[in-house]
């Protein structure tokens, strides 16, 4: 009865502590008789375990088949055998007789524990898994626990997570027990259970840091249209305005900057641009350049190309540093930019109207007047060469 009571109370125990399911644990004990029960009788048996939980037992059964001629003693019953058991049987009918599983007590008590162990194992890693797949794409706080060939391992509480070397920050220091936020990016199943992956160089990294600083990101007054990164270095958001009353940019600036300065400083000084979101190409790829002015846009539809003119003063600007600018500009509008100067502009315009002109004064080709031209240019040549002589002649005259 001892052993009864025992083995309910760690059935609840187990239910309570881990979180498994009942129904997990009481078939991990009677597929722990079961194998006790398989391994004496060389899986020569028909057997069956139930949990039996108003008694707190596992039961044991053996069933046989009723037959006209045995053929398996073990598994087959004859039918005038079968009749003296049950007078209602018949050919084909299979009969259950309960086995005495106290001998099986001890073994089954040892393999139940390992069975119990992986059952719980695996129950736990399904849990962890159903729960993190729900939350990819959220930004969640864990502690730094070791680093293991570049890569940063993060205690999530019930669960370890990944943070690689690529999905790491440049210049970014952590010791073991330095709390770190990231952003879940993926969640798969491995053979050693549920894998977390973090990051925090996604560009979607950034567009939740704003949405818990912003709430009117977080209402849908407010949305967040694009966002490109260089992480650690400079990044660009695109947002629009749901509500005319509502400017998206100072929405997300904050007063006096306080909810982009709060996003800087948890990505470690990453300059943010916050630009304004429009459907029209041209006014978006003017945002875009941001903090450089645009003069002029021309755009080709077809291949999604944008010439783009600025002030001389500004192309160095609009280029950006190793053309940081520039680079997160298209990615952002999803364009190719070509950006020139407004001097540089004007002299490819000069060019090709002097091609132009070049083009319609060019004379057909009519070689028989060639010659007399030919002839015209000489003497033009011989008058101005005389013209010029004549003054040197009169001068020596004179003297």
């Amino acid at each position: 009865m001892e052993t009864n009571i025992n083995l309910k109370h760690a059935i609840e125990q187990i239910v309570k502590e881990k979180g498994i399911d009942r129904q997990v644990v009481m078939e991990a004990m009677e597929q722990a008789v079961l194998t006790a029960a398989n391994k004496k009788y060389r899986n020569t048996r028909d057997l069956e375990a139930h949990y039996n939980p108003d008694s707190g037992e596992v039961e044991l059964f053996e069933f046989v088949t009723v037959v006209e001629e045995v053929q398996d003693s073990y598994k087959e019953i004859d039918l005038e055998e079968a009749r003296e058991i049950d007078p209602d049987v018949e050919v084909g009918d299979s009969l259950g007789e309960k086995l005495d599983a106290t001998g099986f007590t001890r073994i089954a008590a040892q393999t139940a524990k390992q069975v119990i162990i992986q059952k719980v194992r695996e129950a736990e890693r399904e849990t962890i898994f159903n729960e993190y797949s729900d939350r990819q794409w959220e930004i969640i706080t864990g502690m730094v626990r070791r680093f293991e060939k570049g890569e940063l391992l993060v205690d999530l509480g019930r669960a370890e997570a990944v943070l690689p070397a690529k999905e790491q920050m440049p210049r970014e220091v952590y010791r073991p027990g330095d709390r770190i936020r990231a952003i879940i990016t993926e969640i798969r199943m491995t053979t050693k259970g549920p894998q977390i992956i973090l990051s925090r160089t996604h560009p979607s990294m950034l567009a939740k840091l704003f949405e818990l600083e912003v709430p009117e990101i977080a209402e849908g007054i407010v949305e967040i249209n694009a966002v490109v990164r260089d992480s650690g270095s400079r990044a660009k958001i695109a947002v629009s305005s749901n509500d005319s009353d509502v400017d998206p940019v100072g929405a997300c600036v904050g007063m006096r900057g306080a909810r982009v300065q709060n996003v800087v400083s948890e990505l470690r000084g990453e300059k943010i641009d916050i630009i304004p979101w429009s459907e029209d190409i041209a006014r978006f790829a003017c945002n875009a350049l941001s903090p450089a002015q645009v003069s002029k846009v021309f755009v080709d539809e077809d291949s999604r190309v944008l010439e783009i003119v600025v002030a001389d003063d500004q192309l160095s600007l609009a280029i950006g540093k190793r053309g940081q600018n520039v680079s997160l500009a298209a990615r952002l509008t999803g364009c190719r930019i070509d950006i020139k100067s407004e001097s540089k502009a004007a002299e490819a315009e000069l060019s090709q109207f002097a091609s132009f002109d070049g083009t319609q004064q060019e004379p057909e080709e009519e070689p028989a007047e060639e010659p007399a031209a030919d002839e015209a240019a000489e003497a033009g040549t011989e008058a101005a060469d005389a013209a010029a002589a004549a003054p040197e002649a009169e001068e020596k005259q004179a003297e």
